[in-house]
C-alpha cells in the first residue's frame, strides 16, 4: 500500500470506547432486493456476501420500522419477529466481513408508495395533498416512536452492533423537522424547537433500549439532510439548529447525506464554504461526522478525508462497482479501482436486477455508466 493511504487506515474511538479499524464506511445502500415480506431474497445475499472486505463500518440499506411507511419495493424489515432470521444474517454477512455492522432505521412518511402499504393510509407530520398522505394524529405519532424503540431491541437481538436514525432524504423524520411539510400547530410543530420533538424523541426511545440492555458498546447515529429546496425547507440554520440538539444527546456519530462532499450552502450560511465544512465546524468536535458525496478513487477519497471536514468517508457508488475496493488500495492497485459501470460486465457487479435495470436508465443517485455523458449533479 502507498504510504500516503495510511491516514485512512487509522482506527478510531467512540464516545463509548469502541474502536473503529479504520475511516473506510459502507454508505447506506439502498438494493430493492429482499423480498415482498422484508425478508433477505439470494439476490441480496449475493450483493452484500464479499462486497465490503476491510471496511471499518458498514451500514444497512434502510430498514423498515412500521408497515405503513414502504418506500421501495424490495426493503428489508425490522418491524416484529417474523424480521430476526433475515436481520441476523445481513448482521452476520456484514462482521463476517470484519466490519462494525449498523442497521438503518427508516420509516417513508408521504414518501411512501401506495402500492406497497397492502390498503394501509400513508401518514405524515401533515396531510400532504401531492402524495395523499394524512396527517398522524398524536397516538400514532407515539407509537412509530415505539415503533423505532422496537426496530432497536431486533437490531440487537439480531447481532448488530448498533442503528443509525434515519432523518435524512426528505423522509418521516425530517419530514417533521422541516417546516415546508410540519405545519402542525401542536406541540410536534411550529416552532423550530418544537419541529425537532419527533427526532429527539425517537433519539430518545433508541437510547432508552439500548440502556434497558446494559450495553454501553452499542453505537446509536443519526443521519441528515443538511438543506431542501423551496421556500420554507430546510435552511443550514435549521441543521445547525438540529445539530446542536442532537450532540447534546447520547449518540456515537452522526452522518450527512450529500451528492457532492463539496457541494456549497445555499441559505442560512456562508455560501462560499461547503456544506461540509460549515457542519464539521458547527459539530465542533463533539462528535465524530461521517461524510459522503461522489468519492470515486482513492485519491478523492483521501482527498476528502484530508480536508478535515469528516472523521470517516461513507462510499456507496464506488463499493457497488467495486466489490474488492480496500483490497485495491491496500494491496497497491489503486489504479484497477473502477469509476463507470461496464453494461457488458455485468456479472463482475452482482447488483441486483432491479437495481441494474435503474443504473442502465442513467439515474444520478446511481453510479456513472461507461461512455455515457448524461451523468450529473442533481439541482440538491
Amino acid at each position: 500500500m502507498s504510504l500516503k493511504y495510511a491516514p485512512l487506515f487509522e482506527p478510531y474511538v467512540l464516545n463509548n470506547g469502541v474502536s473503529i479499524k479504520n475511516r473506510f464506511t459502507v454508505a447506506p445502500m439502498t438494493h430493492f432486493a429482499s423480498h415482498e415480506d422484508g425478508s433477505i431474497s439470494e439476490e441480496e445475499r449475493r450483493f452484500l456476501t464479499d462486497r465490503f472486505e476491510g471496511f471499518g463500518l458498514f451500514i444497512a440499506a434502510a430498514t423498515l420500522v412500521s408497515a405503513e411507511g414502504k418506500a421501495f419495493v424490495g426493503q428489508p424489515e425490522a418491524i416484529g419477529e417474523k424480521d430476526l432470521p433475515s436481520l441476523s444474517e445481513v448482521a452476520r454477512i456484514a462482521k463476517s466481513q470484519g466490519a462494525t455492522a449498523i442497521l438503518q432505521i427508516h420509516h417513508g412518511g408521504h414518501q411512501s408508495i401506495p402500492s406497497l402499504l397492502n390498503g394501509r393510509e400513508m401518514v405524515a407530520p401533515s396531510a400532504d395533498e401531492k402524495s395523499g398522505a394524512r396527517a398522524l394524529s398524536e397516538a400514532e405519532i407515539h407509537g412509530l416512536i415505539a415503533a423505532f424503540a422496537r426496530a432497536t431491541h431486533l437490531a440487537i437481538q439480531a447481532g448488530f452492533d448498533g442503528v443509525e436514525i434515519h432523518g435524512a432524504n426528505n423522509y418521516l423524520i425530517q419530514q417533521f423537522v422541516s417546516a415546508q411539510s410540519n405545519r402542525r400547530e401542536d406541540d410536534w410543530g411550529g416552532s423550530m424547537e418544537k419541529r425537532l420533538r419527533f427526532s429527539l424523541a425517537v433519539v430518545d426511545a433508541v437510547n432508552e433500549v439500548k440502556k434497558s440492555y446494559g450495553d454501553d458498546k452499542f453505537i446509536v447515529g443519526y443521519r441528515f439532510s443538511p438543506e431542501e429546496p423551496g421556500e420554507k425547507g430546510l435552511t443550514m440554520q435549521d441543521t445547525f439548529a438540529l445539530i446542536d440538539a442532537l450532540v447534546q444527546k447520547p449518540l456515537q456519530y452522526l452522518h450527512v447525506s450529500l451528492w457532492d462532499f463539496y457541494k456549497k450552502a445555499r441559505r442560512g450560511a456562508e455560501t462560499s464554504m461547503a456544506r461540509m465544512q460549515l457542519m464539521h465546524e458547527r459539530i465542533n468536535g463533539k462528535l465524530p461526522l461521517i461524510g459522503v458525496g461522489n468519492l470515486f478513487t482513492a485519491d478523492q477519497i483521501l482527498e476528502a478525508y484530508l480536508t478535515g471536514w469528516a472523521e470517516f468517508i461513507a462510499l456507496g457508488k464506488t463499493v457497488m462497482m467495486n466489490p474488492d475496493l480496500i483490497r485495491l488500495i491496500s494491496s497497491g492497485q489503486e489504479a484497477r479501482i473502477v469509476t463507470a459501470v461496464d453494461p457488458a460486465k455485468e456479472d463482475r457487479y452482482r447488483i441486483p436486477d432491479n437495481l441494474w435495470r435503474q443504473n442502465m436508465q442513467r439515474l444520478s443517485y446511481l453510479p456513472p455508466v461507461k461512455d455515457d455523458d448524461s451523468w450529473q449533479s442533481p439541482d440538491i
